[in-house]
């Protein structure tokens, strides 16, 4: 008789897992039979940030939102800005457990000024089960849900959670399958996820594409996906963001400004709203 394997549903990954096995995301182990979502209530980070930090740009200007984090990822981006998180399992990096019920409480008394909690950080759709109740308890309180992701999520968790979010910002990496196998990821996914927020009316949604010199700074890239992100809606605020040297690109160059500039040209033949960042 063969081992017994339980198949993770969360994203296009579908590991593979044998009993207490961690998926690549190494938040999500196998128990008994199933896959679960190990880093559920496991809080590495929380803040009070200013909704623009998100970024969002459109939605609640001036207020501030309780961001949470955990660890784990289901991409392996050279370039990650929060690898000591969104690369690390639970032994390495430490956490603290806050249940929905607890994060709720923390957001209400955090002060008139923060409209909600963002799940952000690391990928917070590795745990999207922690989202879901989170985000349930948040909107019978009266606060509102932002969602700071890759995208990369299957489309019966992204089916649970997508209703209870109010405002997101999803991270387009690339613009083909050649870039999102750099980072092990399933582009048509990602297209996905932001084909669905856009459809919501109850969702703000803003997209991001870091801008990474030789890998994603050609005029062909943004021109594709601006264009496609108008075909959805042109009035989506797009944010081109500079990169700096980072954990497995340490060694490349900051993105010149003036090549941001010059995609931002780009984009805006298609978008109504593009916007720069880490300028």
């Amino acid at each position: 008789m063969g081992e017994l394997r339980a198949v993770c549903g969360a994203c296009p990954h579908a590991c593979s897992l044998a009993d207490g096995q961690r998926g690549l995301c190494r938040a999500r182990v196998a128990r008994g039979g199933r896959v679960v979502d190990e880093n559920y209530g496991r809080v590495t980070a929380l803040a009070l940030d200013p909704v623009e930090k998100k970024p969002l740009a459109r939605w609640r200007s001036g207020s501030n939102v309780l961001s949470v984090g955990s660890y784990g990822c289901n991409l392996r981006c050279p370039f990650c800005q929060n690898a000591d998180i969104a690369c690390a399992g639970p032994d390495d990096v430490r956490w603290r457990e806050a249940s929905p019920e607890a994060l709720v409480d923390l957001a209400l008394k955090t002060g008139p000024d923060n409209v909600g909690i963002a799940f952000t950080y690391n990928e917070p759709l590795v745990g999207w089960e922690y989202v879901r109740d989170a985000g349930r308890l948040a909107h019978e309180a009266g606060l509102a849900n932002v969602l700071v992701s890759n995208g990369m999520v299957n489309e019966g968790p992204l089916a649970e959670v997508a209703p209870l979010v109010d405002a997101a910002n999803i991270d387009l990496k690339g613009f083909d399958q050649g870039f999102y196998d750099v980072v092990d990821g399933d582009f048509a996914a990602v297209k996905r996820a932001i084909e669905t927020l856009a459809a919501l009316p109850s969702c703000h949604l803003e997209v991001t594409t870091l801008v990474i010199p030789g890998l994603n700074d050609d005029a062909e890239t943004i021109d594709a996906a601006a264009a496609w992100l108008a075909s959805l809606d042109p009035s989506i605020p797009y944010h081109l963001t500079r990169f700096f040297p980072c954990h497995r690109m340490a060694d490349r160059p900051p993105t010149p400004v003036e090549t941001l500039r010059k995609l931002a040209a780009v984009a805006r033949r298609h978008l109504d709203d593009v916007l720069l960042g880490n300028c």
